[in-house]
C-alpha cells in the first residue's frame, strides 16, 4: 500500500482501499488464513467515530469560511498592526489558530486572499508569506481533537477525548506543546520578515455574512468538551454523532435560512474531503489487519530490544524519524501503524505512554512541513504560489520551511518531555 500511494499520490484512496480488498478477498478465499472478514473489517477495524468527526468538522470549518469571520478578523489585525513584518507575523499566528479547529488545506484557501492582497499591492514575493500560512496551519492541525485525521486517529488509540488534548492526568497535555512550537514558529517568522519596515496599507474591509457558522463551530467545541467530561471515556461516541448533527444542521441553515439554492449544499458536499475519508477506510483496514497477524507487537518488541533502557534515545528516535518519514510520504497509516507501537515501547521502558506517542504525533505532524509535498496544505500553497506568476522549488520551500520545521519540533518535543518524559 505504502508503495502505492508512493507511486500515485493523487489516487492514494485508490490505493488504501485497493490493498484493503486485496486483504478482505484473501479472507473471503482462505478463511483460516488471518485475514480480515468483511463484517469485522467494517464493524471492528474502521473506526466510525472518527469518521463522523471528520465528516461533520469538514462541513461546519466550510461554513465557516463562507461566513467570512476569519477574513474579517485578519483585516483588522493588519489595519491596528505597526509594521508589516508584525501583520505578516499576526496573520500566521491566526492561520494557525484558525487551523486548530478547521482543516488544514480550508484554512490556506481562506487566508490565501488576504496574503496575495498585500503582496500585490506592496510588490513583495508571495512564496514566503503563503510557506508561512501552510506550515502554521500544520502545526497547530496538531493540537486538539478536531485539528487533522492525525489528531483524529491518536485520541481513538489512546482513549483521548476533546478535553484530554488541554490536560491529561494532571498535566498540559498536546495542545500546549503546540503552542510552545507555534511561539518558537512565531518568532521565526517574526525575524523573517522584520525587515519590511513600517509599511502601512489599507486593505478593504470583509463584511462577515453571518455569525451562525461561528456559533456552531462554538457549539461542536463546547459539545465536545461537555462529552469529554460527563463520560470520562476518552473518545466516546457521541462525539461523532454531535460533529454530524451539527454539520446536518449547518446545512439546513444554508439552504433554508441563507436561501442559498440546493445546488450549492451540493456542491459543498462534492468538495468536502472525500479522498481523505476513503483512504482512512483503507487504512484502517489495512493496518488493523497487519496489527491482527501479531507484527506491529513483533516490531514493538525489536525496536525496544535496540533503545534498551535508554528512554531519551528512544525519544528523539521517534521524533526524528517520524519527521524525516512524513517529509516524503503520508503520515495517515504511518501514525495508525506506529501508535501501537510507540505504546508498547513506552510500556516496555516504563515511562508514560504520551512521552513515545506524543513524540509520534509531533514528528509525524510537524514533519509535513519539511518538504513542499510533505502536506496537502503545501501543494495547495505552491499551487496557488504559482497561479501567481512564481515559482517555488524544492529547496527554496527547505529554505524558508526547514528553519521552521526544526525549530518548531525542537520546541514541541522538549516541552513534552520535560513535562512527561
Amino acid at each position: 500500500m505504502y508503495a502505492m500511494v508512493i507511486a500515485v499520490p493523487n489516487r492514494k484512496a485508490a490505493a488504501a482501499l485497493s490493498a484493503a480488498g486485496i486483504l478482505l478477498g484473501a479472507g473471503f478465499l482462505f478463511p483460516g488464513a488471518g485475514a480480515p472478514a468483511l463484517g469485522r473489517a467494517l464493524l471492528d477495524l474502521v473506526n466510525w467515530n472518527i469518521l463522523a468527526i471528520y465528516v461533520g468538522s469538514l462541513v461546519i470549518a466550510d461554513l465557516f469560511i463562507y461566513s467570512r469571520v476569519p477574513a474579517v478578523l485578519a483585516d483588522r489585525v493588519v489595519e491596528k498592526s505597526p509594521t508589516l513584518g508584525i501583520a505578516i507575523t499576526a496573520i500566521l499566528v491566526i492561520t494557525g489558530l484558525v487551523s486548530a479547529f478547521v482543516e488544514n488545506v480550508a484554512t490556506v484557501l481562506l487566508m490565501a486572499p488576504i496574503a496575495l492582497a498585500i503582496c500585490r499591492r506592496l510588490d513583495l514575493d508571495p512564496a514566503p508569506f503563503l510557506i508561512g500560512l501552510a506550515v502554521m496551519a500544520n502545526l497547530q492541525g496538531t493540537a486538539t481533537l478536531v485539528g487533522d485525521p492525525p489528531s483524529m486517529i491518536f485520541a481513538s488509540y489512546a482513549n483521548y477525548g476533546f478535553n484530554d488534548f488541554f490536560f491529561k492526568a494532571g498535566r498540559p497535555s498536546i495542545f500546549f506543546a503546540v503552542q510552545v512550537g507555534c511561539l518558537a514558529g512565531a518568532l521565526y517568522f517574526f525575524l523573517f520578515f522584520r525587515k519590511l519596515g513600517k509599511i502601512r496599507m489599507d486593505l478593504p474591509y470583509e463584511r462577515i455574512a453571518s455569525w451562525f457558522p461561528t456559533i456552531l463551530l462554538a457549539a461542536m467545541i463546547l459539545g465536545l468538551a461537555l462529552i469529554s467530561f460527563l463520560s470520562g471515556e476518552g473518545l466516546h461516541a457521541a462525539s461523532g454523532l454531535l460533529c454530524l448533527a451539527l454539520g446536518l444542521a449547518g446545512l439546513a441553515w444554508f439552504v433554508f435560512v441563507r436561501k442559498e439554492p440546493p445546488s450549492k449544499a451540493l456542491d459543498l458536499v462534492k468538495r468536502l474531503d472525500w479522498e481523505t475519508i476513503l483512504f482512512l477506510i483503507g487504512v484502517f483496514i489495512v493496518v488493523g489487519s497487519i496489527g491482527d497477524a501479531g507484527i506491529l507487537d513483533d516490531l514493538a518488541a525489536r525496536m525496544t530490544a535496540v533503545i534498551g533502557g535508554r528512554i531519551l534515545l528512544g525519544f528523539a528516535a521517534v521524533v526524528i524519524v517520524s519527521v524525516l518519514i512524513s517529509g516524503f510520504v503520508d503520515n495517515v497509516p504511518y501514525i495508525i501503524a506506529m501508535l501501537p507501537v510507540a505504546g508498547k515501547m513506552a510500556a516496555s521502558a516504563g515511562m508514560p505512554d504520551e512521552v513515545l506517542m506524543f513524540g509520534l504525533l509531533i514528528g509525524s505532524c510537524l514533519g509535513g512541513n519539511l518538504t513542499p509535498f510533505g502536506a496537502s496544505a503545501n501543494v495547495v500553497a505552491v499551487s496557488l504560489v504559482k497561479k501567481a506568476g512564481r515559482h517555488v522549488s524544492f529547496f527554496e520551500w527547505i529554505r524558508v520551511a526547514g528553519p521552521f520545521t526544526a525549530l518548531t519540533t525542537i520546541a514541541s518535543s522538549l516541552f513534552v518531555w520535560f513535562v512527561w518524559g
